[in-house]
């Protein structure tokens, strides 16, 4: 290990949304020694003081006190970063909250360099490429054109409230959308109302009959209320495509039948308390649902796949691909076991598109910290 401490160093961090990874790796192979994870480091919407103590922390972690004098570049991929333009805001916030952290621990890194996450991303696919597409599917979605490995064109990534058509926040709110039209009569029967008012805590009493379409034996691979602790129930977002344990058929205490008007609207006033009680995207907590449904046979649900994958290609062909190019695509979406994988790849094709997927940017932004220093083979 001493001997290890003696030759130079390169860091990679992916700093995204949900939590920011640190990767110390040689800089002549790119070969791993450490990593490390904290919180949250999106440039945009953490406040500098808590970014830069995000990544201070991933960091300790991730370099041992002996390696830190001899780091040579630091590369790092953050949540609303670019580096396209030096003077971007978001990027602005991310280099400054990185100096601080870099400083803090005595890190004096000879070159050290800002790029979104997208672009750590890409970087990350095999060989490095420094030209081709990106695309994000997770809870948001997004796709960029990356020239000189640099984003030159931004498609979608426009936010719950406007965009991030295809993503699991929009799959998640057209699975409580068609919960709600089953229950008033304007939607067809799904197992979703079910699956849906179940992670929401929603009382027995009130969900579709058992042994009715849509009911809550419909669909018996649904999780329990407590499968996810903390999560109302719904499977994490990166579970996305895994199959859970299978829910036992419970009698409904009312005599079986027709879901009645009462208990619809029963359905619908504890269901709109429960989901406005929360930020709008944790509505992305409910995708996992749609795909374990769809699994299942539900027609409704399988409709919203197919609507989220048809999305997702627009949003690729907006960037006018050439066959043949690279698409590297992450997120919990189109990992290897994600639901709109297949999907997409039988959408893209006909573009002469394959999807390359890599599971985030920490190697990319190792393999750009190499490209810094200038020992990338």
């Amino acid at each position: 290990m001493s001997e290890e401490m003696n030759q130079e160093w390169v860091i990679g961090l992916d700093a995204g949304g949900t939590r920011t990874r640190a990767v110390l790796a040689a800089a002549d192979d790119g070969r791993p020694l450490g990593e490390g994870a904290a919180g949250p480091g999106n440039a945009l919407t953490v406040p500098e003081p808590h970014l830069a103590d995000h990544l201070a922390e991933a960091l300790a972690r991730a370099v041992p006190e002996a390696a830190r004098g001899r780091v040579v570049a630091v590369a790092g991929g953050f949540a609303g970063a670019t580096a396209a333009s030096a003077d971007d805001p978001g990027t602005v916030r991310a280099r400054a909250a990185l100096d601080a952290a870099l400083r803090r621990l005595g890190i004096p890194a000879e070159r050290v360099v800002v790029f979104s996450d997208i672009e750590a991303a890409f970087a990350a696919a095999p060989g490095t490429p420094a030209d081709g597409l990106a695309l994000v599917a997770g809870t948001g979605a997004v796709a960029m054109r990356i020239t000189g490995r640099r984003s030159t064109t931004t498609v979608d990534g426009d936010g719950w409230l406007l965009g991030d058509d295809g993503s699991g926040f929009w799959m998640g709110r057209a699975a409580v959308r068609s919960a709600l039209r089953m229950a008033d009569g304007r939607g067809p029967a799904t197992s979703l109302a079910a699956s849906v008012g179940r992670a929401l805590g929603l009382p027995d009493h009130v969900l579709p009959y058992e042994g009715q379409p849509g009911g809550v034996d419909a669909a018996p691979g649904h999780s329990r209320p407590d499968a996810t602790p903390g999560h109302g129930g719904a499977p994490a977002l990166h579970d996305l495509g895994r199959s859970h344990g299978a829910e036992p058929a419970r009698p409904h205490p009312d005599t079986p039948g027709a879901w009645s008007g009462p208990h619809r609207e029963a359905y619908r006033m504890h269901l709109l308390p429960a989901v406005m009680a929360d930020p709008p995207i944790r509505l992305a907590r409910f995708a996992p649902l749609v795909a374990e449904a769809a699994r299942e046979g539900d027609a409704v649900a399988g409709a919203i796949l197919t609507r989220a994958a048809d999305r997702l290609a627009e949003t690729v062909r907006a960037l006018e691909p050439r066959p043949g190019e690279p698409l590297v695509a992450t997120g919990g979406l189109l990992g290897p076991d994600g639901p709109l994988t297949a999907l997409l790849a039988d959408r893209l094709a006909p573009l002469g598109l394959t999807l390359g997927w890599v599971a985030d940017g920490s190697r990319g932004a190792v393999a750009l910290a190499r490209l810094a220093h200038g020992g990338a083979r």
